[in-house]
């Protein structure tokens, strides 16, 4: 899984500032060029994306001659790509359709519903199976703000009860956090954050008269074909079952699987294998009715993939550099509760979640002269029996952080990028990258975000 990116940064050669250029200059590519330049980005953005982490990569390789880094990324992407890829292939063979009209309280009700899912399928898990659903059962009223309060809710603040939620929790799981901690220590900032999500989403939907989305006749025909309660594909859910669990065959933790070694760390390559060959006889399988009722391609993942791949090697520099900041000693003062929430909050905004939630893991136990490395001294940290007690409202803000702050940007956790693809890929008209934060992130979730440190972190009423 994902690397500490403290050590690594503490035992290589600190990169240039202005290596972080290709980084600034591919997010705000995704920002603006769907506006300003639509023609070229859809045509272009692969050759960008690639283009802009070669420049980073050849920079590490040649310039710094640092092989780590660039072979520790190559390793966390690959499985990042290989599980959204599979889930995304397996859903995509499970149509599931509901007769009922699109009221305010029937869309809440499918979110609520999604967030407990979240838990069970990932957040990746749940949102693939369900915002089709979602957007046929809104077809005639369906709007971009409806799309933005799913990923608020299924693909981000609805993974916090499990480590199978969402993927920082998972790092934590292996680390040595035990499973049921995040359902003792956060159902009840996890009931906060959904609650107030779907309550401002039912207040804002209820003001939706307007149809403003007029899909083609032949969509409209497949759409239309409802039932009370459909699902078709039903032998999806095997390889789906199969994907998931294979997420828990990591060698770190179970000794004696098939791995790769490198520079003291086992990197996995038995679960990819296995999630690759489900994903392969899940879609050679599938039901050919299912793909025609979800419109199945494969647009929508190459795009996430390709933009992902950019996104993660161009952002080596900017994690590195974050992280001897953040681990300098004269900073160690500092690293306090509300210090991690918001700090691990906004980096998870804008470099992915996972990568962020394990540096400030490593920075957390370093101000107590725990090893990370060590499972028995993190599940002491993540229960309040190591050197301070306060430890365990650290792990608290920095999971609350890692997971709810992933939703205030299209690229803070990996299925955002996947569902806004899927929603355009069915002609919504979705928000730019400022777009989303500035006329819903910041409006919406930011206020939801601060109550939720208020109460939690600041007060520690729960």
């Amino acid at each position: 899984m994902l690397t500490n990116f403290i050590l690594l940064a503490q035992n290589q050669i600190s990169p240039p500032g202005f290596l972080i250029i290709p980084f600034l200059l591919l997010i705000g590519m995704i920002a603006a060029g769907p506006i300003f330049f639509s023609h070229f980005w859809e045509h272009n953005y692969k050759k960008v994306a690639v283009a802009l982490a070669l420049i980073v990569l050849g920079y590490y390789l040649f310039a710094m001659q640092d092989v780590h880094m660039p072979i520790h990324t190559f390793f966390e992407y690959a499985s990042f790509a290989v599980l959204l890829s599979s889930l995304y292939i397996s859903a995509g063979g499970i149509y599931i359709n509901v007769n009922a009209r699109a009221t305010p309280a029937m869309n809440v009700a499918l979110v609520a519903i999604g967030a407990v899912l979240a838990n069970v399928v990932g957040t990746t898990g749940a949102s693939l199976l369900l915002i089709r659903p979602f957007i046929r059962l809104n077809i005639h009223r369906i709007k971009a703000y409806q799309i933005v309060f799913f990923i608020f809710i299924v693909s981000n603040a609805g993974g916090l009860l499990t480590p199978l939620g969402d993927p920082p929790l998972f790092i934590g799981f292996l680390k040595g956090v035990p499973f049921f901690w995040t359902l003792q220590h956060l159902f009840t900032p996890w009931l906060i954050a959904v609650s107030l999500l779907c309550l401002v989403f039912y207040l804002v939907d209820r003001r939706n008269k307007i149809v403003d989305f007029t899909p083609s006749p032949e969509v409209v025909s497949k759409l239309d074909e409802r039932t009370e309660f459909y699902v078709s594909g039903k032998r999806n859910l095997f390889w789906l079952a199969i994907i998931i669990g294979a997420i828990f065959l990591d060698p770190n933790v179970i000794e004696g699987l098939p791995h790769i070694s490198y520079d003291g760390n086992k990197f996995s390559f038995l679960r990819e294998v296995i999630q690759l060959s489900a994903a392969f006889f899940c879609y050679r399988n599938s039901s050919k009715t299912a793909l025609a009722g979800n419109q199945f391609s494969f647009h929508p993942i190459l795009e996430v993939v390709f933009l992902f791949f950019g996104i993660f090697f161009t952002m080596m520099p900017a994690l590195q550099l974050s992280a001897e900041i953040a681990s300098a000693p004269q900073y160690a003062k500092y690293i306090t509760p509300n210090f991690l929430y918001w700090a691990t909050g906004s980096l998870s905004s804008f470099l992915d979640n996972a990568p962020t939630y394990a540096n400030f893991l490593s920075l957390g136990m370093a101000k107590y002269d725990m090893a990370q490395s060590s499972v028995v001294e993190v599940r002491q940290f993540a229960t309040g029996t190591g050197a301070d007690p306060i430890t365990l409202t650290l792990l608290e803000a920095i999971s609350l952080a890692s997971v709810l702050f992933g939703a205030f940007t299209y690229i803070g956790n990996g299925p955002n990028f996947m569902v806004k693809a899927i929603a355009e890929s069915a002609g919504i008209k979705m928000p730019s990258f400022f777009g989303y934060v500035f006329r819903y992130s910041i409006p919406f979730l930011l206020p939801i975000l601060i109550i939720i440190w208020y109460l939690v972190v600041e007060l520690k009423l729960f």
